[in-house]
């Protein structure tokens, strides 16, 4: 484990070595793959595939009144999300993968690393599954009207999450910044410029994101 201390972050940040972690920390913090202005404060912020934590860790760092709730699968990643966000009582963190609706989903490790697990859908519970949750279920849980800024980087289930159901919680977001990944499976950007055609957005692209800016 690597212990990083930046003068810019509150906190300390953990790593695993020989991991994506480490390329992960260099995309946030060198890269700055999220810093983006934004004509508002974010209050409430929802990372999808939140993987470790460190764009939870950035992000509240840079808009310490936010609320922000991360949503992670991959069961060491989700440890490791904890580790890095038990300081910062104003993020919330969920063991879950996010889909179209309430369902049960297995973790497929393709040799991609720690920041490179996919989800499907199974008919039922197992050892080796994780409780699926949606947008508009997380809103529910925590009381949420609106969320300013939705991260998500699923990395695939994107095409899932924008095939339906969409409807009941995009016209409540202000910001979507999206990671489309149709190198792991056709459709994925298909999916989402399709379910955007219903609703008046700017676009932009920050890093290896697209950011849809509602109006």
């Amino acid at each position: 484990m690597i212990k990083v201390h930046l003068r810019s972050i509150k906190h300390p940040i953990y790593l695993r070595n020989n991991t994506s972690d480490i390329d992960t920390f260099y995309q946030i913090f060198d890269d700055r793959e999220y810093e983006v202005k934004f004509d508002f404060e974010p209050k409430v912020i929802v990372d999808c595939g939140a993987n470790v934590g460190l764009t939870s860790v950035y992000l509240k760092n840079r808009y310490p009144d936010a609320t922000i709730i991360a949503v992670e699968p991959e069961r060491g990643n989700y440890e490791q999300l904890v580790k890095n966000t038990a300081a910062y009582p104003d993020i919330h963190c969920l063991h879950a993968g996010i889909w179209n609706k309430t369902a049960y989903l297995k973790i497929k490790d393709v040799g991609l690393g720690n920041w490179g697990f996919i989800t499907e859908e199974v008919d039922q519970e197992g050892e080796d599954t994780v409780k699926a949750i949606s947008i508009n279920k997380i809103m529910e849980q925590f009381g949420l009207d609106k969320i300013d800024v939705l991260k998500i980087d699923i990395e695939s289930s994107e095409k899932e999450l924008f095939e339906k159901n969409y409807e009941l919680w995009v016209p409540r977001v202000n910001v979507i910044i999206m990671e489309l990944h149709d190198k792991m499976k056709k459709g994925c950007s298909m999916s989402f410029f399709k379910a955007m055609q219903n609703y008046k957005y700017s676009m932009q692209i920050t890093g290896e994101s697209v950011m849809c800016t509602f109006y």
